[in-house]
């Protein structure tokens, strides 16, 4: 029987401490994501993140054995749920960076995953605590569900904003203490309501006292060994000697006074001339870029003429350069040998341009203080669409890292910069007779340069070339392949120059209008000219099927499905296994692998330790062997569960382009997606005591979702060149009717559950944890192979699915 809640003065305290407790695990789930990415890698950081979400399915079994014992000690249970999550939100994940797992060694050591699982199950203890505190207050009172599901998901909506505004303040692994923090202040509103005012600043002052206490060691982010960072390390003299991070990126500085730095991607084995002193920067303790020491002389860059990069320079002399992610400023020194007049540059990372300037302005000559320069900070897309300005070469940096790229590490990440949308983006913003150049790193098999190629023929051709192969020349050294588009036919004096240009440093021609076999693969030689055969096939009659074939999936990749770096074809898994226990299977295109592998772990761990102790328990839930009535529930709350998250990663990733910065794509999607969501669950009261009330807010997703996909790009293209904080506010209005109808489904369904049978309530909260935990890693799937467009059509599909399941209040068992 439900409690009177105006008799019981703790309820007045229990939203806001709901509130925290659900920002604080949003804001830790969020955390987590940088930290894993900055100690492991961001594939890893996925499926690790998905799996400890377990504790959310695994609170509602823990509920529904224990629920009359729990609810019995709600005054005790309920803050003890917050001080533990405040506790092993940082001591788990401080124990969990000291086992020496190692990702590289996953397929064929025996005792990784062991690692691994002991990993999950200590990640899972903090979102255990906070779900089961916040699943008996559900239970606890019930006839308020509404109320308290909306200060579950506002809570969740500003913690989604105070997590990102920590994270321009502190370093990730202070912010882990912060979030903590705000964790454990929510035992002082139910403390102070239930007139027990000493217990909760007794309870805060005490944890904070252990955090203090907690060793320098354990707070300290602890590396993976076998990440760029600590590999430098391993070289005598060398010192991080200053370190910064935002929300984008922790960047480490890094000297070597006794071995000098020599980084130089693409340069010509011919050279004989080397950079002069170099800082290496690490982004997330990978990415390594290098800031070069200049004087003033050209003499001292001169290497930088002896790269792949270097090509378009010579074809034509831009007097206006486009340059897409500075950097550490490689090639704004690049552009410096050549005289450009006019550069523009573009970079997200704008803390690490304030460092140079502040830091080290003397030691890279002042190129980002060079009056010749103009530096935006922002997303490259955003930059390119908003302008107005023509160039005569655009530049596409080298970004990533070869061990990483190599190895399918980054084939999780969204890239908008290598879509067919954007290539055809640069392309019009060329002058007639400019290029585009792309510098990839060059790999065997080939899989970069040929998706590029493919992916600029497209462009091309929808931009109306009608034969690409014209525009288009690619070369090719022993490290890297470069990628030029032209605005315009190539010419027999290009192609002449292109030539002296390759001779003099043994690059080698894979592509140009008219070329033969018989030039290509000349000086880094492979066993057939595999880059040549490639852009071949590429622009023949045969295309499809020469993309259909191949090794890696090279086929162009688009806004809507912008995973460039997924090379993976199911294929190629025979080859893979073959290596398996050779310790080579990390060379070849493991992250999606690793997607897969985590999406079925986190089915199995949620079968085992959710489905089926709730199942063998059914009898002690109050339920009879057989309940048509059961399984519509699970049904409902499932396809919920998945639904709403799908909806929520679609969205972000499409406001992306329209706000051109992804931390401003994510605070403010994900922050009006869950605090509307919240009003809608407050307003859903008013449909409780409708028999189809769930199908009003269900058919409005579903009506409001397909009208986005149809007129998304036009409602946004209206506002695309307004100031940023004009666009903030068209996506809040844009998000906001949606999120609100996406927070009412689960309360009404909730609310239908505890009048059907009260037991059914533990069962509806685990199914949505069991949720959680597959559908990250399900969507990530469906995106990459049909798109965020069927991705958004296919949690319509679940939600109208989930309209049908609920079952009536009048329905038998």
């Amino acid at each position: 029987m439900s409690l009177n809640t105006d008799s019981i003065p703790g309820y007045r305290g229990l939203p806001l401490a709901i509130a925290m407790l659900s920002g604080a695990a949003i804001g830790y789930e969020i955390l987590l994501m940088r930290l894993f990415s900055i100690i492991q890698w961001h594939h890893f950081a996925y499926m690790i993140i998905s799996l400890a979400l377990l504790g959310y399915g695994i609170s509602g079994v823990f509920l529904a054995l224990f629920r009359g014992w729990l609810n019995a000690r709600f005054e005790w249970i309920f803050p003890a749920g917050i001080v533990l999550f405040s506790l092993t939100a940082p001591g788990c994940f401080w124990l969990g960076q000291r086992l020496p797992f190692n990702p590289s060694e996953l397929f064929w050591s025996p005792v990784q995953p062991l690692y691994l699982l002991l990993l999950y199950l200590l990640l899972a203890l903090p979102f255990f605590f906070a779900a089961s505190a916040t699943g008996l207050a559900l239970f606890h009172f019930r006839d308020q569900i509404s109320k308290l599901y909306a200060a579950d998901l506002a809570g969740a909506g500003l913690g989604s904003l105070v997590i990102i505004g920590l994270l321009f303040v502190f370093p990730p692994e202070q912010a882990l203490i912060a979030l903590a923090l705000i964790g454990i202040a929510g035992i002082l509103p139910v403390s102070i309501a239930w007139e027990k005012n000493w217990r909760g600043p007794a309870i805060c002052a005490a944890v904070l006292a252990l955090f203090w206490l907690a060793p320098a060691d354990w707070k300290t982010l602890h590396i993976s060994p076998y990440k760029e960072l600590r590999q430098l390390l391993r070289i005598p003299g060398t010192r991080i000697i200053d370190s910064f991070s935002n929300p984008i990126a922790y960047t480490d500085v890094v000297e070597s006074p006794v071995t000098p730095l020599r980084h130089a991607p693409g340069l010509s084995l011919n050279s004989d001339r080397e950079p002069p002193a170099q800082y290496a920067l690490f982004s997330d303790a990978g990415n390594m870029s290098a800031l070069t020491r200049y004087n003033g002389d050209p003499a001292t860059i001169s290497y930088l003429d002896q790269t792949t990069s270097a090509l378009p320079y010579h074809l034509n002399k831009p007097r206006q350069l486009l340059i897409l992610g500075v950097g550490a400023g490689s090639d704004l020194l690049q552009a410096e040998w050549f005289g450009v007049p006019s550069v523009y540059g573009v970079e997200l990372n704008g803390q690490l341009i304030d460092y140079i300037k502040n830091r080290h302005d003397a030691f890279s000559g002042g190129i980002f203080t060079n009056e010749r320069l103009r530096l935006h900070i922002g997303e490259a897309r955003g930059f390119v669409s908003a302008t107005k300005e023509r160039f005569d070469l655009i530049q596409i940096a080298l970004m990533d890292a070869y061990g990483a790229s190599s190895a399918g590490l980054y084939a999780l990440s969204e890239n908008y910069l290598y879509t067919v949308e954007a290539l055809r983006e640069y392309i019009r913003h060329l002058q007639p007779g400019g290029y585009l150049a792309l510098t990839r790193w060059a790999k065997m098999p080939p899989r970069d340069a040929l998706k590029l190629f493919a992916t600029a023929a497209e462009a091309l051709e929808l931009s109306g070339t009608t034969e690409p192969g014209r525009n288009m020349i690619l070369i090719r050294g022993w490290q890297t392949s470069t990628l030029l588009v032209k605005n315009g036919e190539v010419t027999l004096a290009d192609i002449g120059k292109l030539k002296t240009f390759c001779e003099d440093r043994s690059f080698d021609i894979d592509f140009y209008p008219g070329i033969t076999e018989t030039e290509t693969n000349r000086f880094n030689q492979l066993p057939e000219s595999y880059y040549y055969q490639g852009a071949s096939q590429i622009l023949g009659v045969e295309r499809a099927a020469y993309l259909e074939r191949y090794k890696f999936a090279i086929e162009p990749s688009t806004d809507d499905r912008p995973y460039f770096f997924q090379f993976f074809k199911w294929t190629t898994l025979p080859e893979i296994l073959s290596l398996y226990g050779q310790g080579g299977i990390s060379l070849l295109e493991t992250g999606y692998i690793i997607l897969v592998a985590g999406a079925l772990q986190a089915l199995l761990a949620a079968i085992l330790f959710i489905g089926l102790p709730m199942w063998r328990c059914r009898q002690r839930l109050g339920l009879p062997d057989y309940s048509p009535r059961l399984w519509r529930v699970i049904g409902y709350f499932f396809l919920l569960g998945n639904a709403f998250l799908f909806i929520e990663i679609a969205f972000i990733q499409k406001f992306i382009l329209f706000l051109h910065h992804p931390v401003y794509s994510v605070t403010v999607v994900l922050c009006t997606f869950l605090i509307s969501a919240s009003l809608g669950s407050a307003a859903s009261r008013r449909l409780q005591d409708n028999r189809h009330g769930h199908v009003v807010p269900i058919a409005g997703i579903a009506l409001l979702t397909l009208f986005y996909i149809l007129f998304f790009n036009n409602l946004t293209g209206v506002f695309l060149y307004q100031s940023a904080p004009v666009k903030i506010v068209v996506t809040v209005l844009l998000t906001l009717p949606l999120g609100f109808l996406m927070g009412m489904p689960f309360p009404l369904g909730l609310q239908r559950a505890a009048t059907l049978s009260p037991s059914l309530i533990p069962w509806a909260w685990g199914v949505n944890g069991f949720a959680s935990v597959i559908s990250a890693s399900l969507a990530t799937l469906i995106a990459i192979h049909g798109g965020f467009n069927v991705l958004i059509l296919t949690a319509v599909g679940f939600y109208l699915g989930a309209a049908v399941c609920l079952p009536r209040i009048e329905e038998a068992s």
